[in-house]
């Protein structure tokens, strides 16, 4: 076991050897799936069902993917069939094989809002950014270098990595239970990171599923999109940190999207909720002097922003700007460059 002396955070379990699954409870395997970015790794679990298997999310739509499924589904669930997918939300690496595993049989089981935006792109193909994605990218500051490749090349595409999605899934709601594993969860909705993010809550021991709503020593990415430019998924993540508040126990096994399994959620909350406040103060202070989402890397990262990083420092950038704006404490002008500048009220 290793552990966080600050905070009181604890792991008890190292990560699974490639290929592998790691047993966490009764009833419960933990697999892990690579990804082709910096976070390299997205946690799979897997619950018995006697007949068959429950899998919580199935990483990206890819080659690799697909071939490490085909040994994890011969070796360690000893082919059994996979007969039901859940997926907690809408990204890329957690729902790219659903589709894949629909067509192999399995019920797909997933919120409404994560279903019809995962279907949504996956049939929005663009050979080149949309002008809403080019005015959006202008608005936050994007560089004019920058800008002028990003208008010239293929956009990432959602279909890219994500197997096509057919009609038809099972709908979880806020409230709700599934049986899984041997075991009642009760379904609590998280948001900020994805909306409609599905948590579950196991009635029977201390497990819980968190996916990316509850991630630790990392921060879930939290972002505004083209798609809906005046959100404030902050303030959604700050709320849903809140009501989960109540429900944490520090004894509780958090199963997270990435990273290794923690112990110690109430502190965890607490920490999620004041990383963004004095997040927030840093970058208030940052607007004396008027500034656009671009321009407030420094003061939210405080690390320096290579090429990989850049588009979703912008669109957190975005999220931690928009929050201000919808608590009252900031105004925006657009510039004669066609971005947004940002200053205190």
């Amino acid at each position: 076991m290793t552990a966080d002396p600050q905070s009181g955070i604890r792991y008890p379990f190292e990560a699974p050897a490639p290929g592998t699954a790691l047993p966490l409870a009764e009833g419960v395997l933990w697999l892990r799936l690579p990804l082709p970015m910096a976070l390299d790794h997205v946690n799979i679990f897997a619950l018995d069902d006697g007949d068959g298997w429950t899998i919580i999310d199935t990483g990206m739509n890819s080659q690799k993917s697909r071939a490490i499924w085909e040994s994890l589904l011969a070796g360690p669930l000893a082919g059994r069939p996979v007969h039901r997918v859940v997926i907690t939300h809408h990204h890329p690496d957690h729902i790219g094989l659903a589709g894949w595993f629909q067509a192999r049989g399995a019920e797909l089981v997933t919120t409404r809002t994560a279903w019809l935006y995962a279907r949504m792109q996956t049939l929005d193909v663009q050979d080149r950014a949309t002008p809403e994605q080019l005015y959006f990218w202008r608005s936050a500051g994007m560089a004019p270098d920058l800008l002028a490749k990003r208008a010239a090349e293929r956009p990432f595409n959602f279909a890219d990595v994500v197997h096509p999605l057919p009609l038809g899934f099972t709908r979880l709601i806020e409230g709700g239970t599934i049986t899984m594993g041997g075991r009642r969860w009760l379904v609590r909705m998280g948001d900020g990171h994805a909306p409609e993010h599905a948590t579950f809550w196991s009635l029977d021991d201390d497990l819980v599923i968190g996916g990316d709503q509850l991630l630790p020593s990392i921060s879930a990415n939290i972002g505004v999109y083209p798609t809906e430019p005046a959100a404030d998924p902050l303030g959604d993540w700050i709320a849903a940190c809140t009501r989960f508040a109540p429900f944490a126990r520090p004894e509780q096994l958090i199963l997270p999207g990435h990273k290794l399994p923690f112990t110690g959620l109430p502190m965890r909350l607490r920490q999620m909720v004041e990383n963004h406040e004095s997040a927030l103060a840093r970058l208030l202070a940052h607007l004396a002097t008027p500034r656009t989402a671009c321009d407030c890397f420094p003061a939210l990262f405080r690390r320096e922003i290579g090429p990989a990083e850049y588009g979703l420092a912008m669109v957190e950038a975005v999220a931690h700007l928009n929050h201000l704006l919808h608590k009252g404490a900031v105004r925006r002008e657009k510039s004669a460059s066609g971005a947004w500048l940002w200053q205190p009220c």
